[in-house]
């Protein structure tokens, strides 16, 4: 948890995705838990992609102090990657 949130906290953008275990069952939660206090406390872009991440940011009561959720996660790492969204290229020959 401490490397994790200090490369966090040295950070001008943040791309998450996935939860850092079990968030939902207390006992497996704190690294979730610490990784997104980390992120709500750094002046950065911080994305959240995927619905569980978001969920977690969500319950933890951090929503508002990230810049953006998605709940594709998928999609959200497509995207980054540089690779075609299928759904939309569909729109785009629409």
């Amino acid at each position: 948890i401490a490397q994790f949130s200090e490369v966090i906290r040295n950070s001008k953008t943040i791309l998450w995705n996935g939860p850092m275990g079990v968030f939902e069952i207390d006992p497996f939660a704190n690294g979730t838990m610490q990784i997104a206090k980390a992120v709500s406390e750094t002046d950065c872009t911080s994305i959240i992609g995927g619905g569980d991440s978001g969920a977690a940011i969500e319950k933890l009561g951090y929503a508002d102090k990230v810049t953006h959720i998605s709940t594709g996660g998928g999609a959200s790492l497509q995207l980054f990657a540089g690779k075609k969204l299928d759904a939309y290229e569909v729109l785009q020959d629409a």
